[in-house]
């Protein structure tokens, strides 16, 4: 055929047009026509650009025995980070160049709609065998996901191009395929000018990365199928409406229903679909020529007052925002992998999904019908990079580009407009503003009636849901109660006023975070205008490398020597790179929990937060622990709590039990599934309530008097030399406590909007000691340090008290703020400099080391993971006992990490792995921070990967009176003023004891 562009020019790179010979690619069902898959292997030569192509590359004839080999699907720049037998090759060797990272940025000078000479081409080319087409039939070649443009050739005939990489595009090749051995060549384009419109949050991987099929279309096959299933929630009727582009009928045998296509059909009662009840019914659609078997979910979306209804019904919206990826096959996903995400979501009380930035793979599409998910689909637009030139020439707002925009919304509209789990279409992401934005938003309200929604409408003029990112909850709470600043249009601001608010993207979870879930949570509860919000994001976009020692570690940007990236910050997600669940994860399912308790005296109050369905799949579990030791437990029975509903439950008259000295007892309260249900087992937790029963204070020892010892004194199991230093804890050398004020800085503390820059300026990760005096004072050891940081004022007077205490040792740590703890100087009105803002302090405690490595640690307190002021609901007061290593979370990236909160004692110890030591336990006299790491807080920050960090010969200890929050300043708010920890007055104390 004869293209517009000639499609070996540089012209043709640049060209804005969505492509040339292509088809309607519309959604896909299995089918009894014959499909005949081309993924596997495929040839495959990596050219440097449009000078470097193969002469005659569509040709039969071509010799392509010498090219490489290379999956299909895949990306190249993926598949080349392996060698021919699947080992990783060290860095700087690979294959096919490598990936890149950029958030905002694009690659290349922003010169729409050019792209630089150097574009990587990639040629692919695959011989098969086919049967051949009978009188009518026709053959479809159908490409699921190119990056990012595309030529095909068939039988050396060149058939067409396209763009859009992230959508399906078809070709008709029925006058070009024969029976016997038959050759498709593809070439693709690493740059292109469809790539300026694809500039999302995310790795520059390029291929054919999603399936390939030849499809075999009979006489009279259905090529487009349109479901309608809408459900009424008052009368439980359903009415079924099926178009075809050819005369077909349709049948539903569990319902015992069959019809015509085009024609409604009315069924007197069907169980509903929503993300809680995901009811689908098998189906057929057949024509003389083709069958198709489809799933249809019956269900119903509306507005109503500011909230979005399913079935007459408002919900909530609990989501992620979730990329595609795997550590190891980039944007190639199985269904396994797939499957798992759809398992993970759901065991973690998540309901939805928003396909950032781009339609994900069909078949994801499939599992949420099936196994629920509301599903905000994406289109793939996004021009973020044109930012940072003011938005100048801008896609959204050329008319060049009207028929590229138009064109993938229409066919992500074709493609998964069947899907009952897909509740609203998304125009795409960080796109400015523009009409062909409200252009695309017309071209779906006019061929659906879901919601449409774009957060960069602000005036919410033509999409139907008022969105924002990260916006701070007083921000927050204004919506929900209506209040909110105007908009500039009075007909717009009226609009947007009667629409569900819904935070697309909020609690960035980068590293150590999110923190202040609960808080947004709290105000999605309290105003029924705010929708929900979805988590930025689902995964750590990290990718498999090895580093020069032969060391396996999770890659992020700059690990490929690119000259233009953004660090850290795509390892972002709520599951590792491997889906291990972060802490994130563990808070978010915590804080979204669908049944609530509130554990009282007499009764528990359970609240069904669930929007559709009862609890009578839920039981009650509890227990009565003393210091965690579980002494009673028993089941409770609940009656019928509808959706939304609440219900107080009558505790069981329980036995004060007997607690030794400074022991606690506890209740504790599990929601748990009675039965299995899809892919939630029997048995887990999805909600949990705690009390505190009873409490016997600790007994302070009797004190002991310091006796002499060299040039120090002993004190139970401690020597502490002439300048007040511990040396020694039971014979074991010890570097001695000092006042730790630093943790290491999170991803959310050292960002730009983040505490830690103050926190650097004021040297709190330098800090010196100086000590003052030492005394033995009435039989006890006094020791007076002061600490602080070269080249400002501000820092720490601070008492430290050793008394002997029979066969132990007590410590009083008493701490005194002084100086200004200001960071940087403000001029005044006057011209007179004076100190910035007021400083708040990373943590407050002390450290110290153990000589020798230990492996195990037990404590009671809140766990089994780490908790921060600000996420710690996922954690329970019990007795907790792991490894030291496993005590670890290991972030990709080192940082903070680790620490349990409200523990009252902790013990330490070797085994026969680090070999024995003595246990050291650990008292509080109140409830302290605690960590125990191998390694010091200097060696986590100096690392770069978690690989890096290896344990030293000694084992570190820090004790906290308490730690600042975890906020979300990677990308939205700091820590919110309640979780600050200001520098004031302030008391530890504990007892170590040796045996």
């Amino acid at each position: 055929m004869t293209f517009v562009h000639d499609i070996e020019t540089a012209a043709f790179v640049a060209a804005v047009e969505p492509g040339e010979g292509r088809r309607v690619a519309a959604q896909i069902a299995p089918t009894d026509a014959p499909v005949l898959s081309l993924d596997g292997p495929w040839r495959f030569r990596l050219g440097e650009g449009l000078h470097d192509l193969t002469p005659s590359f569509g040709a039969e004839a071509l010799d392509d025995a010498n090219w490489d080999e290379i999956a299909v699907p895949s990306s190249w720049q993926i598949a080349g980070l392996r060698d021919a037998d699947g080992a990783l090759l060290p860095r700087g060797e690979w294959r096919y160049g490598a990936p890149a990272y950029t958030n905002i940025r694009y690659p290349f000078p922003v010169d729409p709609p050019a792209v630089p000479n150097e574009n990587p081409v990639g040629e692919y080319r695959r011989r098969f065998e086919h049967p051949g087409l009978a009188e009518g039939e026709h053959a479809v070649l159908r490409f699921e996901g190119v990056d990012s443009s595309f030529s095909v050739w068939v039988n050396g005939v060149a058939v067409g191009w396209g763009t859009g990489s992230r959508l399906a595009t078809e070709f008709d090749v029925t006058a070009l395929i024969r029976a016997g051995e038959n050759t498709v060549a593809v070439r693709v384009l690493q740059w292109s000018a469809a790539t300026y419109l694809e500039d999302q949050d995310m790795w520059w991987v390029s291929g054919i990365f999603r399936s390939v099929s030849l499809r075999t279309r009979p006489v009279g096959g259905i090529d487009e199928h349109r479901i309608r299933a809408d459900y009424d929630a008052t009368t439980g009727e359903a009415r079924l409406l099926v178009e075809t582009d050819v005369p077909a009928t349709v049948r539903i045998p569990e319902l015992a229903v069959s019809g015509t296509a085009g024609e409604p059909i009315v069924i007197s009662s069907v169980e509903p679909w929503t993300a809680e009840t995901p009811r689908l019914y098998d189906a057929e659609i057949a024509s003389p020529g083709e069958t198709l078997r489809v799933r249809i979910g019956f269900r119903t979306l509306k507005i109503v007052d500011g909230e979005l209804l399913v079935n007459g019904s408002p919900i909530r919206l609990r989501g992620v925002n979730r990329h595609e990826w795997h550590p190891d096959t980039g944007r190639t996903l199985d269904v396994a992998t797939m499957l798992r995400d759809i398992e993970l979501l759901k065991t973690h009380n998540i309901n939805a999904v928003r396909t950032s930035h781009y339609p994900p793979d069909p078949r994801f599409l499939d599992l949420c019908d099936e196994h629920g998910l509301y599903v905000i689909d994406e289109c793939d637009v996004e021009t973020h990079g044109f930012v940072h030139a003011g938005w100048v020439q801008n896609p959204p707002a050329d008319p060049r580009w009207r028929a590229a925009m138009l064109d993938r919304a229409e066919r992500m509209l074709a493609r998964d407009r069947n899907h009952p789990s897909v509740i609203m279409w998304s125009l795409g992401n960080e796109a400015g503003a523009g009409d062909n934005l409200q252009a695309m938003a017309d071209l779906l309200h006019a061929g659906d009636d879901r919601p449409v929604h774009y957060e960069g409408d602000q005036n919410s003029s033509y999409v139907d849901v008022y969105s924002r990112m990260y916006a701070a909850p007083d921000e927050v709470a204004l919506i929900g109660a209506g209040v909110e600043p105007g908009t500039p249009d009075v007909a717009a601001d009226a609009r947007r006023r009667r629409q569900p608010f819904l935070l697309c993207e909020y609690a960035h979870a980068m590293g150590n975070g999110p923190g202040a879930l609960i808080d947004y949570e709290r105000l999605f509860d309290r105003y029924p205008r705010l929708l929900g919000g979805f988590v930025w994001e689902w995964m750590d976009q990290g990718i498999t490398q090895v580093d020069a020692r032969g060391r396996e570690f999770v890659a992020y940007g700059g690990d490929f020597d690119e000259a233009l990236h953004d660090s850290t910050y795509i390892i972002d997600g709520l599951v590792f790179a491997d889906r291990t669940p972060s802490p994130g994860l563990t808070e978010y399912a915590a804080v979204i929990s669908p049944v609530r308790l509130t554990v009282g005296s007499d009764a528990v109050r359970v609240e069904n937060r669930h929007d559709h369905v009862s609890l009578d799949g839920f039981e009650l579990a509890w227990r009565v622990e003393v210091d965690g030791d579980q002494v009673a437990s028993g089941m409770l029975a609940l009656p019928e709590i509808g959706p939304r509903a609440d219900a107080d439950i009558a505790l069981p008259i329980l036995d004060a039990p007997a607690l030794a000295d400074g022991q606690q007892a506890w209740l504790t309260i599990d929601v748990v599934r009675r039965a299995d249900a899809d892919v939630v087992p029997a048995g887990h937790v999805v909600g949990t309530g705690q009390r505190l029963l009873a409490e016997r204070t600790r007994t302070l020892r009797s004190a002991t008097p310091a006796v002499a010892a060299g040039d120090g004194w002993r004190l139970g199991p401690a020597e502490i030399d002439d300048r007040g230093r511990l040396v020694s804890l039971g014979g074991r050398a010890v570097t001695t406590p000092v006042l730790d004020i630093w943790r290491a800085l999170t991803d959310n503390d050292s960002h730009v909007e983040g505490q830690g820059a103050r926190w650097l300026e004021l040297g709190f990760d330098r800090m010196l000691h100086r000590t003052v005096e030492v005394v033995e004072d009435d039989g006890a050891i006094r020791v007076e340090t002061v600490t602080g940081a070269a080249g400002v004022d501000s820092g720490f007077a601070t008492t430290w008290v050793w008394t002997a205490v029979g066969d132990a040792v007590h410590l009083r740590v008493r701490i005194r703020p002084h100086g200004q703890f200001r960071a940087g100087i403000e001029p005044t009105t006057l011209g007179v400099a004076a100190p910035g803002p007021v400083v708040t302090l990373p943590r407050l405690g002390i450290t110290f080391a153990l000589d020798g490595l230990d492996d195990r640690v037990r404590w009671f307190g809140l766990g089994p993971g780490e908790s921060y002021p600000d996420s710690r609901q996922a954690v329970r007061v019990g007795a907790h006992e792991t490894s030291v290593a496993a005590f670890q979370t290991p972030y990709a990236h080192p940082q903070e990490n680790g620490a349990r909160q409200d523990v009252r004692w902790a013990e330490i110890s070797g085994s026969e792995i680090t070999g024995r030591s003595p246990r050291l336990r650990i008292e509080a006299d109140e409830s302290l921070g605690f960590t125990v790491r191998p390694w010091r807080t200097a060696d986590l920050e100096r690392a770069t990967h978690a690989v890096q960090l290896e344990p030293s010969d000694r084992t570190w200890i820090t004790l906290d009176v308490a730690q600042a929050g975890l906020g979300t300043a990677s990308c939205g708010p700091d820590t919110l003023p309640p979780y600050w920890l200001h520098p004031q007055e302030r008391e530890l104390g504990v007892t170590f004891i040796v045996d």
